[in-house]
């Protein structure tokens, strides 16, 4: 798991060293006790994928910032959206508009780990499904194998799901 992460290391002068280190649970340095991660990627504020709005990158073309002011809670985290109608959207068919795998790396989970994602810079919508990723060149190298990822990240999900629940999967944070 850690050649990945530092190759990336050496491409992206942005990626901090200490971002690489797995993370057993949410927040906090390895080693502190916390409740396990829940299957959909929060921010330290409990916001699903950095506060974006799920809806928006389907019906606007891209990532928006959601309003606090706009949110329902879905699949143990609160989802912020830009508007009334995207939140309804969304509450309709989640399914249809939250992001895959959670949220988390979709090039990650095909690798057997969870990762956080830039859910405003590494980001597609293929075949009407939103997949986010760590940054700009894990969604290149994603792109250039999406259904070969997808196969094994489909593999993959359900033991990494179960694992981000009960505070064994190793989780890559930012």
């Amino acid at each position: 798991m850690y050649m990945f992460f530092m190759k990336r290391l050496t491409l992206c002068a942005a990626v901090v060293y200490v971002a690489l280190m797995p993370l057993t649970s949410c927040g906090g340095p390895p080693g502190e006790s916390h409740a396990a991660v829940t299957e959909v990627m929060v921010d330290e504020r409990g916001h699903a994928i950095g506060g974006y709005d799920p809806v928006a990158y389907f019906v606007d073309g891209g990532p928006r910032r959601g309003r606090e002011a706009i949110t329902t809670v879905w699949g143990n985290a609160e989802w912020l959206f830009a508007s009334i109608e995207n939140r309804d959207r969304f509450i309709a068919d989640p399914e249809q508009y939250a992001p895959v795998y959670g949220g988390w790396c979709a090039y990650g989970v095909a690798q057997g780990y969870a990762a956080e994602t830039d859910p405003q810079r590494a980001w597609s919508v293929y075949e009407d499904r939103l997949y986010l990723n760590w940054d700009r060149s894990v969604a290149e190298q994603w792109s250039q194998n999406k259904d070969g990822y997808i196969k094994r990240s489909e593999l993959n999900w359900p033991g990494l799901r179960s694992d981000l629940k009960t505070g064994k999967a190793s989780v890559y944070r930012k």
